[in-house]
C-alpha cells in the first residue's frame, strides 16, 4: 500500500463537497453540546483506528452523554450512548438533506436533542443554504473516501511526531470541519491585541501568537493537496527565511504568508518522513526565530525529564 497514494483534487471534488457538509453537520452537533475551550479546541474531530469521532459529548437538555463516529472503514456514521445505545447508518447514497433528516431522526430516537443552532453550512458557498434542503451534493465514493482516510491517518502521525518536539502550550492533532484541514498549533505566551471589528471565530483562534502546521486536500484557492505552515501575526521578513525540502515554497494568501510543500512533492521524495519532517521544522524555526520565541520551549523527542535531557 502506497504510503501517499496520487489524490488529485479533481478526481474526488464531488465526495469531498458532499463528506465536508456531512463533517459540517456533525461538527455543529458537537459545538453545542460540548464544553467551550481556548482555541475551539472543543470543536475539531479527533482520528480514530476506523475514522473520526467526536469525542463524547453532553445533551444538554437530557444529560445524557453520547459520541458521534464516522466509521471510513464500513462507512457508517455511528451515534452511541454512555449506556449502550446505538443508532448506525450507511454515509453512501445520501444527498446533505437526507443526511441531515437521517441524523436528527437517530438523535431523537436515542432521546437526545442536541441540535445545531446554525443548521447550514460554515464559510461555504451554499452557506445560505439550510442542511436540510440541500440535495445538490450526494456523492460518496467509498474508494475515495477510504483513500482520504488513509492520507489523514499518515498525516495525522507525522504531526504527532512534529508536536513532540515542543514542550509549550501545543494544541492536540485535530480535523477542522470548518476547512477541512488537520492541523496542530504551537502557541507563543504573548497575547493578540484584537478589536471587535474582527469576528469572533478569528478573535478566539488568534487570541495568542501561534504558528500552525498542517494540511489540507486541496480547495478552489489552492487546488493542489499540500502540507503548509504559518505563522500569526506574521512577522516582518518571514517570506525571505529558507524552506526545505527544496520543492517547499512560500506563497501568499489574504495578505499573509503561508508555507507550502506540495503533496506531489512528497509522493516523489527518497524519504517521505524526513521531508514532510524538515519542511514543517524550518517552516517553525522561521516564524519562531523572527517573532522571537524563547528556543528553551523545544524538546527532543518529547523529552523533557531533566535527567535524560
Amino acid at each position: 500500500m502506497e504510503q501517499y497514494p496520487a489524490f488529485p483534487l479533481a478526481d474526488w471534488r464531488p465526495t469531498k463537497e458532499t463528506v465536508h457538509r456531512f463533517a459540517q453537520i456533525i461538527g455543529k452537533i458537537r459545538l453545542a453540546a460540548s464544553p467551550r475551550r481556548n482555541h475551539w479546541w472543543n470543536v475539531p474531530f479527533h482520528l480514530t483506528g476506523r475514522g473520526i469521532t467526536t469525542r463524547p459529548m453532553r445533551d444538554p437538555a437530557s444529560g445524557r452523554l453520547f459520541t458521534i463516529d464516522f466509521d471510513f472503514v464500513a462507512h457508517r456514521l455511528v451515534i452511541a450512548t454512555l449506556a449502550g445505545d446505538e443508532v448506525s447508518f450507511p454515509l453512501a447514497g445520501r444527498s446533505v438533506a437526507d443526511f441531515y433528516r437521517t441524523t436528527l431522526a437517530a438523535l431523537a430516537h436515542l432521546g437526545i436533542r442536541t441540535r445545531p443552532a446554525l443548521p447550514h453550512p460554515f464559510d461555504l458557498p451554499d452557506s445560505g443554504r439550510p442542511f436540510a434542503e440541500d440535495t445538490e451534493h450526494h456523492t460518496y465514493d467509498t474508494a475515495a473516501v477510504t483513500t482520504y482516510w488513509r492520507i489523514l491517518s499518515r498525516v495525522a502521525m507525522e504531526l504527532e511526531v512534529f508536536a513532540a518536539d515542543y514542550c509549550g502550550k501545543t494544541s492536540p492533532v485535530h480535523h477542522f470541519w470548518h476547512t477541512f484541514d488537520i492541523a496542530v498549533t504551537r502557541f507563543s505566551d504573548r497575547k493578540v491585541d484584537e478589536d471587535a471589528s474582527i469576528d469572533p471565530v478569528t478573535r478566539e483562534a488568534y487570541s495568542h501568537e501561534v504558528i500552525s502546521s498542517g494540511f489540507w486536500f486541496g480547495d478552489d484557492h489552492t487546488p493542489e493537496p499540500a502540507f503548509y505552515s504559518y505563522t500569526a501575526p506574521e512577522p516582518a521578513g518571514l517570506a525571505a527565511r529558507p524552506l526545505e525540502p527544496a520543492a517547499a515554497r512560500w506563497t501568499q494568501q489574504n495578505g499573509s504568508h503561508l508555507a507550502v510543500l506540495p503533496y506531489a512533492a512528497v509522493r516523489g521524495a527518497p524519504d517521505q518522513h524526513a521531508a514532510v519532517q524538515d519542511f514543517y521544522h524550518s517552516a517553525f524555526r522561521a516564524g519562531a526565530d523572527l517573532a522571537g520565541w524563547p528556543a528553551a520551549r523545544e524538546c527532543n523527542h518529547g523529552v523533557t525529564d531533566p535527567v535524560l535531557v
